[in-house]
């Protein structure tokens, strides 16, 4: 069953140019890891520091994996970043259209 990964952000004040350069750079390890379907951002119209990066994973297992490898070897920094800590929340499909 495939999994979508929202992972919500918000960037610091101080960070608005490099923090998105940062993030581009760190998905494409996410793109290249083994289950990971896709991934798209989006940014918030009324908030630019305001982005969600939108994962779609093959399995649960494949996003578990994926998850553990940022927590150890493959952690990206990315917080140092961040505002607030990023929130992750996990979707499984419902309706298939």
């Amino acid at each position: 069953m495939t999994v979508t990964s929202l992972l919500d952000l918000h960037f610091a004040a101080d960070h608005l140019e490099d923090g998105p350069r940062a993030l581009r750079d760190i998905l494409a390890d996410t793109r290249a890891f083994d289950g990971c379907l896709g991934v798209q951002v989006v940014a918030d119209v009324t908030d630019p520091a305001h982005v969600i990066a939108v994962e779609r994973w093959e399995s649960l297992q494949h996003d578990d994996a994926y998850r553990a490898w940022r927590a150890g070897p493959g952690a990206s920094g990315l917080g140092a970043y961040l505002a607030e800590p990023a929130v992750l929340t996990r979707f499984t499909d419902v309706v298939s259209l």
